[in-house]
């Protein structure tokens, strides 16, 4: 082989090495150059943290944290020790003032009541309950179906959506959210409310068969319904209630009753009552009584 070809390519060869070690040099010093250092040391979940769960010393652990820190990431022990967890916590992730409960809440449902709401329990069964689909986290219509008082008899029963939106905050003795959202049979459910909203969802369970609707996390839409009557299934006719009227006092019952009619009739006359005059007469020598009697006119 000529010599010179070969000098040609091992000089090739060389270059190309050369230039292959240093690309890959300056490579390797932007990546050590892009790598965090850490900056500072936070206090991490050890573990998965549970809605519902209490945190102990074992719980947490300090670990190493690059850039800037989160604004609410909690940096002592003692801020954070037997508060309860309001949403879940996973392993190794900063733990942060809004996922815990107030100092001396504890743990447990109540603690994951916001200030300003009420949980109510509700009865259910399959039918109620959706098949068991209102899970923890679910977002619920309440539904009501009754027969209103001073309505007409024909229309029959009404159904009307009361309450929009609310959230389930357990089923059963469960706060914990399914993460495959799995049909739970409960016979309780509670639900986060105001307590305006309370006092209807009350009465309404007492008085009124009480229905729950499935609906989307993410819509948060309220639907403008007006209700509707058993009337409106059997008729193309849309019926609505009208006013009646109101009756005062006690009702009458029994038959009808007959009217009256009166007669005007002349006054009647006038005739005279008697009235006595005593007169005292002087006759001989004596006083005599003499007694007069005087017709006066009174009306009967």
């Amino acid at each position: 082989m000529n010599k010179r070809l070969l000098s040609v390519l091992a000089f090739a060869l060389a270059v190309s090495g050369v230039a292959t070690f240093l690309v890959a040099r300056v490579i390797q010093g932007r990546f050590t150059a892009a790598k965090p250092q850490p900056e500072a040391t936070v206090l991490v979940a050890a573990h998965d943290l549970g809605i519902g769960a209490l945190i102990k010393e074992g719980d947490v652990k300090m670990a190493p944290w690059s850039g800037p820190l989160l604004p609410q990431a909690i940096t002592k022990r003692e801020d954070l020790l037997d508060r309860g967890v309001v949403a879940n916590i996973y392993a190794g992730e900063p733990i942060i003032e809004t996922r815990l409960s107030q100092k001396g809440t504890g743990a447990g449902l109540a603690a994951m009541i916001p200030k300003g709401k009420r949980a109510v329990a509700l009865r259910v069964n399959e039918v109620v309950g959706v098949a068991g689909f209102v899970v923890p986290g679910m977002r619920v219509d309440v539904l009501v179906s009754g027969t209103p008082p001073n309505q007409p008899q024909n229309l029959g029963t009404e159904t009307k959506t009361i309450l929009q939106n609310i959230e389930v905050l357990s089923a059963g003795q469960s706060i914990q959210k399914d993460a495959e959202n799995k049909p739970v049979s409960v016979q309780v459910v509670n639900v986060l409310v105001t307590p305006e909203q309370a006092e209807s969802l009350s009465l309404a369970s007492n008085d009124a068969r009480v229905q729950l609707v499935l609906r989307n996390p993410l819509d948060n839409d309220e639907a403008k319904t007006s209700g509707v009557y058993m009337a409106n299934l059997f008729n193309k006719t849309s019926f609505s209630p009208t006013p009646q009227p109101v009756r005062v006092g006690p009702r009458r019952t029994g038959p009808p009753r007959s009217t009256v009619v009166t007669e005007a009739f002349p006054p009647p006359p006038r005739v005279a009552a008697p009235t006595s005059i005593i007169v005292e007469v002087l006759h001989s020598g004596k006083k005599e009584k003499a007694t007069f009697t005087k017709q006066a006119e009174v009306s009967q």
